[in-house]
């Protein structure tokens, strides 16, 4: 069997209502032609929206097969014997040209309830926004079922839902639970459980091309609804440079932000995982011991678990998001 190296993939992307341009603009990621790309999915198991490898001898296989192929050696024990052959997580960029709807994703326990797999947790690393954008996450009062109801049916729920204006650089954990929604002018990386489910609360009363609304799933978002309010809805953390900062660490997936301006060395031997790197500014050389990848802005690449030792050159200047799994 030939060594397992890094691997890069073809985007898959996805036409939205609230999609915008930035993509290509801002990544040069070509989603011709697709009017308005809302988002590229990058590295994906989802069935039926498998990520193809686009590099080496591995090109043209679907990331699932591989892990059915090289099992721990791509992804590690620990996470192989947890989620089998199903590659773990999804990691997207997201461009926001609209308001997306208000929405809540089910937890595991709900979600393998109604036979939906699993569950979905995730966060958001802005890569830009625009000046005054804003997104939605969590409740700005305490809230129970039957208030939310009644803001729900009144069309009120902006009157209690929080409202944080976006920089460049913010981070946001969301676990599954909590509402959220995304505002114009937002462009960012998600990093998520392999999932696909969306319960939509409210939709702004938008209408389709087709004269049609989207579908709504009111009854199902309150079974998944955390109501609680918490004390702060931003990720803190301390910026370094050219080593690693911790940016959420949860259940299913550990990121950190890499801001380089020399080489460094990365040793995985403690690591069981593999590791993938989300490239959202500069670009960079990656040396692994039987050769070098080059990574640049809009692109993603996954370094196998059997891969213990890689070094990180930028040119001059590189941001990394490094994301390890549970």
């Amino acid at each position: 069997m030939n060594k397992l190296y890094p691997l890069k993939f073809k985007p898959i992307f996805k036409e939205k209502i609230w999609g915008g341009s930035r993509m290509k603009e801002a990544l040069g990621l070509d989603f011709s032609p697709l009017p308005n790309c809302g988002e590229a999915w990058m590295l994906s198991g989802v069935e039926g929206n498998q990520s193809v490898v686009s590099n080496g001898f591995l090109a043209e296989n679907e990331l699932n097969e591989l892990v059915e192929v090289y099992m721990e050696n791509l992804v590690g024990d620990t996470v192989f014997e947890k989620h089998g052959q199903e590659f773990p997580i999804l990691i997207k960029f997201i461009n926001s040209n609209d308001w997306l709807s208000i929405q809540v994703h089910p937890n595991d326990q709900l979600a393998r309830k109604k036979n939906l797999g699993n569950g979905k947790t995730e966060m958001w690393y802005v890569m830009d926004a625009a000046k005054d954008a804003k997104l939605i996450n969590g409740f700005s009062e305490q809230m129970n079922k039957q208030l939310y109801m009644q803001h729900l049916e009144k069309k009120t729920l902006k009157e209690i839902l929080n409202f944080e204006q976006v920089e460049k650089g913010d981070v946001f954990y969301i676990p599954a639970g909590r509402v959220h929604s995304l505002g114009p002018g937002i462009l960012l990386a998600e990093i998520q459980q392999t999932s696909d489910t969306t319960y939509r609360i409210y939709d702004w009363d938008r209408i389709q091309p087709d004269g049609s609304f989207r579908e709504l799933h009111t009854k199902e978002a309150l079974d998944a609804i955390d109501f609680k309010l918490y004390d702060s809805y931003k990720t803190s953390y301390d910026k370094k440079i050219n080593e690693s900062t911790g940016l959420v660490e949860s259940p299913y997936f550990i990121s950190n932000l890499l801001k380089l301006d020399r080489a460094i060395a990365k040793d995985f031997t403690m690591t069981d995982s593999f590791v993938a790197y989300v490239c959202t500014d500069g670009k960079c050389k990656i040396n692994y011991p039987d050769g070098t990848l080059e990574l640049q802005k809009g692109e993603v690449m996954l370094v196998p678990a059997i891969i213990n030792d890689i070094s990180i050159l930028p040119d001059p200047a590189t941001e990394l998001l490094e994301i390890y799994a549970h």
